[in-house]
């Protein structure tokens, strides 16, 4: 009875011991197999790519947003109280509707009393041509006396000459009537000179009050435009997006007050690191995929500032848009730095981030080994990989990450 319980017992102990030596020899081969450079893998937890002969673009992929092509900006040229908002925001609007309405009482009594000013200057230069055309016909009347009384005098002097003659008159007589004569012509060349000074100084003075009576008008154009402002009105057909007003809410001289955007016309704007500045030039094309069909663009605008370590870009679709586009809406594009050109290709993938791009494990031709070979990678992009040397057409490739098994030598794929 004792010899069938030692010999059940020694069956039990050696039925647990047979997984504890498996597990064993496992890790044995596992670390023999490590020793040695080779490393099992599955199959499917790999991504293996194809060295073939393409066209290799020069690409950076980029985000960008959909914007509007032209927008215009509204702000307050006058300050004022909000006092009537006509429309809403995301209305539709025609250029020169009304949006909002201003009030400011101090540009109001500002533009009344240009207006007293002016008034006051058309009443001066009234009163100013009243004086001058009165001085004239005074001028006018003593102009009209003199020459009446020289006539006299001169009749006189005609008729004492010939009296003269037959000593008919005294002398003291003759010359009284001589000097009086010549007294009148003296006084009338006088008047005559007053007459044209004052003629000069008229035309001077009727010109400078007509200047300051224009160049008050000029001024009172200005106010009255200015009141205009107070009146905010669409500036071009499109979308009013923003309307920054509220009833009774007081806006300073500048103030943003809200946006228009012309619809239908639209721009992507994006940002691409500033590594990428010396490549990055107007002229360049782009591509974008959206509900399954691609559509071109072209870069349009680069922006020379640099924040945050990017620069802004404008890109503009060359044909039709894409049907469905929103305002702030993103897109992936590709932007083309280059133009194509022929060269062999490995798809892009994790195992670069590993070794550099300077070696790779490549599957021998008919077997599920893939081994360490040193290679010469050139230029890429989010796809593909230039191969220099190394690499021929047809040759199969890990390109997944090397992570866990960079340091082998020898890849065993398993199913």
């Amino acid at each position: 009875m004792d010899k069938q319980k030692v010999k059940k017992r020694t069956f039990k102990v050696w039925w647990l011991t047979v997984p504890v030596i498996a597990v064993v020899y496992l890790a044995l081969s596992g670390a023999a197999s490590s020793s040695m450079g080779t490393y099992n893998l599955a199959k499917d937890k790999v991504k293996i790519g194809e060295v073939s002969k393409g066209q290799f673009h020069d690409l950076i992929p980029i985000r960008g947003n959909i914007t509007p092509s032209k927008s215009v900006y509204l702000d307050a040229i006058e300050g004022g109280r909000v006092e009537q908002r006509f429309v809403e925001e995301g209305a539709m609007v025609k250029k020169g509707d009304k949006l909002l309405l201003l009030s400011n009482t101090a540009l109001q009594l500002d533009v009344i009393s240009r207006e007293a000013q002016i008034s006051e200057q058309l009443n001066n230069l009234h009163n100013t041509r009243l004086a001058i055309d009165q001085n004239r016909l005074n001028l006018q009347r003593n102009l009209l006396e003199l020459d009446h009384q020289i006539k006299q005098s001169e009749r006189r002097l005609a008729q004492l000459n010939r009296l003269g003659s037959g000593n008919l008159v005294s002398k003291n007589e003759l010359q009284a009537t001589i000097d009086e004569t010549k007294y009148l012509k003296g006084r009338r060349k006088l008047v005559m000179e007053q007459q044209s000074q004052d003629e000069r100084i008229r035309t001077v003075q009727i010109a400078q009050l007509e200047d300051s009576v224009a160049q008050l008008n000029k001024n009172l154009s200005f106010a009255r435009k200015n009141l205009e402002n107070l009146i905010i009105r669409a500036p071009i057909d499109g979308q009013l997006t923003a309307l920054n007003a509220e009833l009774g809410e007081s806006k300073a001289r500048g103030a943003r007050l809200g946006q228009v955007d012309i619809v239908n016309q639209y721009k992507v704007t994006a940002y691409i690191d500033e590594f990428y500045l010396g490549r990055v030039l107007a002229g360049q094309s782009a591509k974008v995929t959206h509900l399954g069909q691609d559509y071109s663009l072209k870069l349009s605008k680069v922006y020379a500032q640099v924040n945050n370590g990017r620069f802004e870009v404008d890109l503009n679709f060359e044909s039709q848009l894409p049907k469905g586009l929103r305002r702030g809406q993103s897109l992936q594009l590709e932007l083309y730095l280059a133009d194509a050109q022929p060269a062999m290709l490995l798809p892009n993938g994790g195992f670069y981030q590993d070794t550099a791009g300077k070696w790779v494990f490549v599957l021998e031709q008919g077997s599920n080994t893939a081994v360490k070979k040193f290679v010469s990678l050139g230029q890429r992009n989010n796809t593909a990989i230039v191969v220099i040397n190394g690499l021929s057409e047809g040759d199969r490739v890990i390109t997944s990450s090397y992570g866990s098994f960079k340091d082998m030598q020898a890849i065993t794929l398993t199913n």
